[in-house]
């Protein structure tokens, strides 16, 4: 099952892994509008992105091969069966029990940690600290992958704050899969605007917390599908600026409650979740925020996503990624699509196009150096269509977003392929640059 990142979106958080650090103009990780209630659970799911997605090897005691057989009678050295003579009595356990000490059981778990330090111009510098702990839900189980219960922080110098526990569960020989965290933070950010606005940004603060759960089961052909609900609040706040002529948004000043059901429907056939080199991963996600369930406002939220890996060799993989996004109904400014929050493509300021449809489709080449050392070249196609009831109007509106770029990567963590990676990007309005911990999909 693929986490880490997508939790991000699905928690409307704001791409948190990808601390950019913009030349033009900034790509927030977390400068994204989504609501900073889901910020911390967002950091949360980098610690499952670093963590285990395969079934650790558990070093089973050596059992002494004399007690599994029947004892045999000692053998007199230099004399047979009806000599009295002294002798020395050679015991064949005596030299299996020695071996049975110096084997001992492989510990249940693993402890992670991983201080992620991060470079925003929109959110400044600062470090997320992530502690871990990997292990099998039950050791008899050795289908499930590992599951993962952790803590996760954020700490920046421009004053964003955040926390967020939860975890990961597969139980039953990858019959089910559960998660949920709770978070709770404060984020300052920007938001860019456009007509007459355009070229300026507004500075915002949000703050809030947030409840996440989501129970899978799978149902056959590796597909899972199960229930995901989501509440919390927040409270917007405009930041002392210069700028007089930028909208605010109508949520400012206001405390805001969502909470929503859903669904979710996935399917991984990927060996390896980390650094896959073959496989496909396919998700789609459904959040219905609705007043009769507590929430402010009533929108639905909708996310699909496909990628798909080949191996050309045993250094070089080609990735590809298919991402679409829509929401409907009457949501605040932060429920709707935001582009370049989730590595739809890399080289757009994130908060610079709100939507309510957005898509995009990008290609990776993948090759590992010596040294632990790696490169990528990446490029796509997106846009962004605006809602509205004239089909002509919806056109003239929308964007066509291409952009590529390339990086650098390095190995953290060979037993599981994590790479820190560096990548730089040309988008339309500009270049991106960003860090994070896994590949971008």
């Amino acid at each position: 099952m693929k986490t880490g990142e997508k939790i991000i979106w699905e928690l409307k958080a704001a791409g948190l892994l990808e601390n950019p650090k913009t030349g033009r103009r900034p790509e927030p990780l977390t400068e994204s509008v989504h609501r900073v209630l889901f910020l911390c659970v967002a950091l949360f799911s980098i610690s499952l992105s670093c963590f285990g997605q395969e079934n650790p090897q558990f070093e089973e005691p050596l059992v002494s091969r004399a007690s599994q057989t029947t004892p045999v009678s000692p053998r007199i050295q230099g004399q047979d069966t009806q000599s009295n003579a002294p002798a020395k009595v050679i015991t064949p356990a005596q030299p299996a029990a020695k071996t049975e000490k110096k084997k001992k059981v492989g510990g249940r778990g693993t402890f992670v940690v991983a201080p992620l330090p991060i470079s925003s111009p929109a959110i400044g510098s600062g470090i997320v600290p992530v502690l871990g702990y990997i292990f099998p839900f039950s050791i008899k189980d050795k289908v499930s992958p590992p599951s993962t219960i952790g803590v996760a922080g954020l700490v920046t110098n421009n004053g964003s704050r955040g926390f967020a526990v939860g975890g990961q569960l597969f139980l039953k020989e990858n019959t089910y899969e559960v998660t949920s965290g709770f978070a709770r933070g404060n984020v300052d950010y920007n938001i860019y605007g456009n007509g007459i606005a355009s070229g300026l940004k507004l500075p915002l603060q949000q703050t809030g917390q947030a409840f996440f759960g989501e129970v899978l089961r799978r149902v056959g052909w590796k597909f899972f599908v199960g229930p995901r609900f989501i509440t919390g609040r927040s409270f917007v706040t405009v930041r002392p600026t210069s700028v007089s002529n930028f909208p605010i948004p109508p949520e400012a000043g206001l405390h805001t409650n969502l909470t929503s059901i859903g669904v979710r429907l996935t399917r991984d056939t990927r060996p390896n979740h980390f650094y896959p080199i073959g496989g496909t991963f396919f998700t789609f996600t459904s959040d219905f925020f609705s007043q009769a369930l507590g929430s402010k406002y009533s929108f639905q939220s909708y996310r699909t996503e496909f990628d798909k890996y080949l191996s050309l060799s045993t250094r070089q993989v080609l990735a590809y990624d298919a991402y679409f996004c829509a929401t409907g109904g009457q949501p605040p400014f932060y429920g709707n699509c935001i582009y370049g929050t989730s590595n739809e493509l890399r080289g757009y300021t994130a908060g610079r196009y709100f939507t309510r449809y957005s898509l995009a489709t990008q290609l990776e080449y993948r090759l590992v150096l010596p040294k632990r050392f790696g490169l990528v070249a990446f490029g796509g196609l997106g846009g962004t269509i605006p809602g509205g009831s004239q089909l002509l109007q919806r056109v003239q509106t929308s964007h066509f977003l291409p952009a590529g770029g390339g990086g650098l990567r390095f190995e953290l963590s060979k037993k599981y392929h994590v790479n820190l990676r560096a990548d730089i990007a040309e988008g339309r309005d500009g270049h991106t640059f960003g860090m994070g911990v896994g590949e971008a999909f």
